[in-house]
């Protein structure tokens, strides 16, 4: 009698390259050593750390420097990259991933670690065309290109990731010009005392701010005039400032576009349980991306920087094979002053 036949490897697929989808593979290739392990990309790049792209304005200027792992890495892993793939859809019932060159991968688990972009607010989307982002490689060097030596930043919100990156620009003795928002500091969310006694933090600093809301709000951006710098700023009442560079640091925004009509419950994220499971039980989602149940506040909350990022991805990772770990929705989250009384944040911690 013949033996019976080997099931075949399970597949697990990760939509994403960031913190949380390379944590999860890795992860993944040591609890399931047979199985297939393939992260989809939409960037050029294999993974690097997004936290820092501040070091590219001082001298961290090539890509290979910023790679987590060399390409040989992932083949001695047997971690599959595919990219520059554009994730057009995905198809629960008969789980399969759609590419937008009409390629489908069928898969086992999924993961959807995505993270978000940039959010920019609708009044402002008709200006995009001349701002300057930070989120990738690719923008960060456009960015970097763009701004002259000790040039002028016009920060408009200043979440914590643009304020990471002021901390930078001020120490290369860049001007850094933030205008307020209701997003500035996001993702903390400070009472008015704590949000007064920040922004004066950040003026000891040498950051110079702008009260956004006195003066009615960014009413246009514009080119700069000849022999002013390539940016002006027009505010709603009449008021206007220019800088070289003029970045939107309003916030993330999930990428979830490809999952819009799975069934999958939507939130602004993915919705998910504290073992990050979706409603679909072969569905996972990771970082950015989700929103986690919290037993805590009765309500589902997002969690970012890189600590709660990456043990997302490492707790996914767990529960795609297996495993019935919780992630712990009961964090800290902090925004004090370091030693030198300079404004110091629990997001930016990356190096543990």
């Amino acid at each position: 009698m013949n033996a019976a036949a080997s099931p075949p490897p399970r597949h697990h697929v990760i939509i994403g390259n960031g913190v949380a989808g390379n944590q999860a593979a890795e992860l993944l290739r040591d609890r399931d050593p047979a199985s297939r392990v393939t992260i989809l990309t939409h960037s050029r790049l294999l993974f690097y750390n997004r936290y820092l792209l501040p070091g590219i304005f001082q001298d961290m200027a090539n890509w290979p420097e910023l790679l987590a792992h060399p390409p040989e890495h992932y083949a001695a892993r047997r971690i599959h990259v595919r990219r520059e793939c554009r994730v057009s859809a995905v198809d629960p019932r008969n789980r399969l991933v759609k590419l937008a060159h009409n390629e489908t991968i069928p898969y086992d688990t999924l993961l959807v670690a995505t993270g978000g972009r940039g959010h920019l607010p609708e009044e402002l989307a008709e200006y995009r065309p001349l701002f300057h982002h930070f989120g990738s490689y690719e923008a960060a060097m456009a960015t970097r290109r763009a701004l002259p030596e000790r040039g002028a930043v016009v920060m408009l919100g200043g979440d914590m990731i643009g304020l990471d990156l002021a901390r930078t620009l001020l120490a290369i003795e860049c001007r850094v010009i933030l205008v307020t928002h209701e997003t500035t500091f996001w993702p903390h969310a400070l009472t008015p005392e704590e949000r007064t006694n920040a922004l004066a933090t950040l003026v000891a600093m040498g950051i110079e701010v702008i009260d956004g809301d006195a003066r009615g709000g960014v009413a246009a951006v514009e080119p700069g005039a000849p022999g002013l710098p390539a940016r002006r700023v027009v505010f709603h009442n009449g008021a206007d400032l220019y800088g070289d560079v003029v970045m939107p640091c309003f916030g993330l925004t999930p990428m979830v576009e490809f999952m819009v009509g799975t069934g999958i419950d939507i939130e602004r994220g993915v919705l998910v349980s504290p073992q990050l499971r979706t409603s679909d039980p072969h569905i996972f989602a990771a970082g950015d991306v989700c929103q986690i149940w919290s037993e805590e506040e009765h309500a589902y909350r997002f969690y970012y920087g890189y600590r709660n990022v990456r043990a997302m991805g490492e707790v996914a990772a767990i529960n795609m094979t297996g495993g019935q770990e919780a992630f712990a929705t009961n964090r800290v989250e902090s925004l004090g002053h370091d030693a030198q009384g300079r404004i110091d944040s629990s997001f930016w911690v990356y190096d543990e």
